[in-house]
């Protein structure tokens, strides 16, 4: 979160946060309004987010054993089906999940793919970046050692690690250190497992954790307790996609209210503390130069962050990325033209909406529950627009 609010009129410009504001610039009447910067979602693995979830009548001990029993839910005719959809659909669908709810900028924890890199990609990803599935496999994905040589030291190292709540589970961090694997840019996710002298060492050396509780209360019946990690600095938090977690990161952070940190305190593991922990300067915040990802609510009262922390996405006035919306209330049509950017009716969840229309194919709006865009005619450019409003 943010340190201070302000009150006075943002200004934006070749999509980033601007000084001053040019003489013909369109202005966005927010009175009664907060702007919050986009989400960042410190985990997630895009590919799989319409993949049917593995029900099970008991925790997993670690997601070793859950990765081995889901072997035999790929005999499932729904997940056959859901894997034979290209996977750059997938990738969007994931990215797509995200901006709906608020995120605009993902850390995917897989192999990079091709469709990534498309100009049109619905969200900011995490590049800079090394990463190791796991200490003990499953088998894909950079070898352990050898993937934390080749990391920059000024950038983040991922790995899934305590995972679980057995003995398996909560060697893992010991493992990680006599490997020579842990240091101030090793990004811990989930740690479960991890002991409170576990947690002395991941603050001790700078190191950090990425929570993704609902992941974990779903697939091992526990999670974290994140107050001291959150007190040193050292974490931030993630969805892990809805094959075991959150449907989205906005959902992630109702769910948490009761771990004894305030609103302002939730928000800040998806702003500012992930964008320290993920070396992503510029982001996580609203400060002059910062990318033009911005998130616009109705200011409810009281503290300010509780506007945003506990809302639907369908609450969400408007999404924008590189200072053009993405998503918003009809009541923004305007705002679009002005941007250049395209747009069609929708519904989330119920509620009408304004899409840009680059996100509106029907293969990928079949993928997401809850959206719905009526089947009609189209002309015009088709891509995200490349210049920003200016409000």
């Amino acid at each position: 979160m943010p340190e201070s609010i302000s009150r006075t009129p943002l200004t934006l410009r070749a999509g980033r946060i601007a000084d001053t504001q040019a003489s013909h610039a369109y202005r966005v009447e927010l009175r009664d309004h907060l702007v919050f910067p986009g989400l960042i979602n410190a985990h997630d693995h895009l590919q799989v987010n319409c993949i049917p979830p593995l029900r099970s009548d008991k925790p997993f001990p670690n997601s070793y054993a859950w990765i081995a029993a889901f072997q035999r839910h790929f005999d499932n005719p729904a997940v056959v089906a859901a894997l034979q959809l290209p996977k750059a659909l997938r990738m969007r669908h994931g990215a797509l999940k995200n901006l709906l709810a608020g995120t605009t900028f993902v850390a995917h924890h897989d192999p990079w793919h091709t469709s990534l890199d498309a100009a049109d990609f619905p969200v900011a990803l995490l590049r800079e970046f090394g990463w190791c599935y796991a200490v003990a496999g499953p088998g894909y994905g950079p070898p352990l050692e050898e993937s934390f040589a080749a990391t920059p030291v000024a950038w983040p190292w991922m790995i899934h690690l305590a995972e679980g709540t057995d003995p398996v589970a909560q060697a893992e961090l010991d493992q990680l250190d006599r490997r020579g694997c842990l240091a101030a840019n090793s990004v811990l996710i989930h740690g479960v497992g991890l002991s409170e002298r576990d947690i002395d060492r991941v603050i001790v050396n700078d190191a950090a954790v990425v929570w993704c509780p609902t992941s974990n209360l779903a697939l091992l019946g526990r999670t974290l307790d994140p107050r001291r990690l959150h007190a040193a600095g050292r974490l931030a938090l993630g969805s892990d996609s809805r094959l075991s977690g959150a449907r989205d990161l906005l959902d992630e952070l109702t769910g948490i209210q009761d771990y004894g940190l305030t609103p302002r305190q939730l928000l800040g593991l998806a702003t500012t503390d992930a964008a320290r922990i993920l070396r992503l300067h510029g982001r996580g915040g609203l400060s002059l130069g910062a990318p033009a990802d911005l998130i616009v609510v109705e200011d409810r009262g009281g503290d300010e962050a509780s506007s945003l922390v506990g809302i639907e996405r369908s609450r969400i006035r408007a999404v924008v990325r590189d200072g053009v919306p993405q998503i918003a209330d009809p009541d923004f049509a305007e705002w679009f033209a002005v941007a250049g950017v395209p747009a069609v009716s929708a519904t989330l969840d119920g509620r009408p909406k304004l899409l840009a229309r680059y996100l509106a194919e029907p293969a990928l709006i079949a993928l997401e529950p809850g959206l719905e865009v009526p089947l009609q005619r189209h002309a015009g450019a088709t891509g995200r627009a490349a210049h920003a409003a200016n409000g």
